[in-house]
């Protein structure tokens, strides 16, 4: 069976990568627009009605006008915005979010992409939740950088530009209502939003999600090896999620923003001080990777039947 794809904004910087990862599979058949017609309502109302899956790698307002445009009750959406993430009737793209989480996805029809940040947050502190060892009405910190190609083509220009990078790192989201936070208190089992503090760094890809925990302060106080146990048990056997051995990451002294380099990997740290009952979570992502257009393969790959890694850059 052909799978016929579409993906609306195919030429922003989410969309080219998705591109990428779907290039030579024949069991996909993607539609294109030609440039004239891309903003052209008809051709595309008509691309996004013939399509199985369509992908959307559009601004939230176009995004929303783009599930309208469908009326066929049959296309099945990812939308890689912000628009529908905490929407009533969407399920959100997060395929290691819990157990089951999975098949809800591939028994979906919209399915909302998640957010770069969030899918480093969430991959710490879900488990932790539901394993009972994080209360859900803990105040969480959670902070981190970013290569500067998650603001867009925008950013990427400041940044490239002739006037050169506005600094080496950047912090943003002063006001405590980065638009990020509202998945991060719906999927986490958290009672409480987190307290965000993100940056951008100079570099164009790559992305370090860190959350630090005062272990001697939590219920029970758990130990560093119960928080890795947590871990370890949540996304064992996954091509995907990956956790440091505790050994491997004591004689570690630092983690690079490009951990991960530009692959659809998430590679999750647990760094602590048992004399001092504290633990630093770190996730490493490809901000366009895993925290995007990767994300949104393997979302297609699951609501079409495919295997789940096909395309991904592991």
């Amino acid at each position: 069976m052909t799978h016929r794809i579409f993906i609306d904004g195919g030429v922003g910087t989410t969309g080219l990568e998705i591109n990428e990862r779907l290039a030579g599979r024949p069991e996909l058949s993607i539609i294109t627009l030609d440039e004239d017609r891309r903003k052209d309502a008809s051709a595309r109302r008509e691309a996004l009605n013939a399509a199985d899956i369509v992908i959307l790698c559009l601004p939230d307002d176009a995004a929303r006008e783009a599930v309208a445009l469908i009326d066929n009750g049959r296309t099945r959406v990812i939308d890689a915005s912000t628009a529908h993430r905490v929407a009533d009737g969407w399920t959100y793209g997060f395929a290691e979010l819990e157990p089951g989480h999975r098949d809800r996805l591939a028994n979906s029809r919209f399915v909302a992409n998640p957010g770069c940040w969030p899918t480093g947050f969430l991959a710490l502190v879900r488990p932790l939740v539901l394993a009972g060892l994080l209360p859900g009405d803990w105040p969480v910190t959670v902070s981190g950088a970013s290569g500067y190609s998650g603001g867009g083509k925008s950013m990427i220009a400041e940044y490239e530009g002739a006037e050169g990078a506005p600094s080496a790192f950047r912090p943003y989201g002063l006001g405590l209502a980065h638009k990020h936070v509202p998945e991060m208190l719906r999927y986490s089992g958290l009672q409480h939003p987190p307290l965000f503090a993100p940056a951008v760094a100079n570099a164009y890809r790559g992305m370090i999600v860190e959350v630090p925990l005062q272990l001697r302060a939590l219920p029970g106080a758990p130990s560093v090896a119960d928080v890795h146990g947590v871990l370890a048990a949540a996304y064992a056997g996954s091509p995907i999620v990956s956790v440091e051995a505790l050994e491997d990451s004591a004689a570690m002294t630092q983690v690079r923003l490009e951990h991960v380099g530009a692959t659809d990997r998430l590679a999750l740290f647990v760094f602590g001080n048992e004399a001092a009952g504290q633990a630093r979570l770190v996730a490493a992502l490809d901000n366009l990777g895993k925290g995007a257009a990767g994300a949104a393969v393997q979302n297609l790959n699951i609501l079409a039947g495919l295997p789940e890694t096909a395309g991904l850059r592991l």
